[in-house]
């Protein structure tokens, strides 16, 4: 009697070829869920059944429910219904659909902390959490660009002292979670409308070069009357260091022979914001 190949621990091998070098625990496209039931459904095809169904459709069903719920719940009384978590969750529904997603959403939000700690995580530090790869990280990355854009159009053509939280706001979500230091201008025309919005320096987790003439220079050639001064603390804590006071201070002197006013210089943490000016530091 022919018999089929035995492996040494006694499992069949049919004409299924199993490729040794992938890793299939790492692709949640190829678990062991999805491999049976691809042979399931191999199996039906062979021997249709109408009473059963094994596709892999069904195989996920165990949390289609629970997506369907979250989703109505969102749908019936809007993002305050839900945790931060579940709000995470309802996204990665998208972005990872053949895995259940809660335990994902909640590893980021108690890595980062809340919803703005994980949409300004750096890609690296995403991938670092169990389930989140490289396309996952990028497109969490780009729904806080969205966000961060939406906060920026809020400032077009408006007075910006008008304005004061929208400014907060879309520096917040600009810089708050970088992870070293960014020094960037806000550069305002003589209605105090903003011209541009430039990133004039990247440094280290505590300190970031400043060239209070290459500041002066800039705003010249974009012919700006006003600047807004806006860098941030990693460390979360936004108080002004005296390094910062006296680089201020510098511009403010640098700047004003040539009628160019400096509003402000901002300061953003993870934990809020000072205004050098609010501090009558300046």
């Amino acid at each position: 009697m022919a018999k089929l190949p035995r492996s040494e621990n006694g499992s069949l091998f049919g004409d299924t070829i199993v490729d040794l070098g992938q890793d299939v625990s790492s692709n949640p496209d190829h678990d062991e869920r999805h491999f049976f039931a691809e042979q399931t459904s191999r199996a039906d095809r062979l021997n249709p059944s109408p009473s059963l169904d094994n596709s892999p459709q069904t195989a996920d069903a165990h949390y289609h429910g629970h997506r369907d719920r979250l989703r109505a719940r969102f749908r019936d009384g809007g993002e305050s219904a839900l945790a931060d978590y579940e709000i995470l969750e309802l996204l990665l529904f998208r972005l990872i659909p053949r895995r259940d997603t809660k335990p994902i959403a909640k590893a980021l939000i108690a890595r980062f902390g809340t919803l703005a700690g994980v949409f300004g995580a750096p890609p690296a530090l995403l991938q670092e959490v169990k389930g989140v790869g490289e396309t996952v990280a990028l497109d969490l990355k780009l729904i806080a660009s969205v966000a961060q854009r939406m906060l920026k159009s809020e400032l077009r053509g408006k007075q910006v002292l008008s304005s004061w939280s929208s400014v907060i706001d879309y520096c917040h979500a600009a810089m708050a979670y970088e992870t070293t230091e960014q020094f960037r201008i806000l550069f305002l025309d003589k209605r105090n409308v903003l011209i541009a919005d430039e990133i004039q320096g990247r440094g280290t987790v505590d300190h970031t070069p400043v060239y209070p003439r290459e500041v002066v220079k800039r705003a010249l050639e974009l012919s700006a009357t006003a600047i807004i001064l806006v860098h941030n603390h990693p460390s979360g804590d936004p108080t002004p260091s005296r390094a910062d006071i006296d680089m201020t201070r510098t511009i403010i002197d640098t700047a004003k022979p040539l009628g160019i006013t400096v509003h402000d210089h901002i300061i953003i943490g993870k934990d809020g914001h000072a205004s050098l000016k609010g501090l009558r530091l300046i």
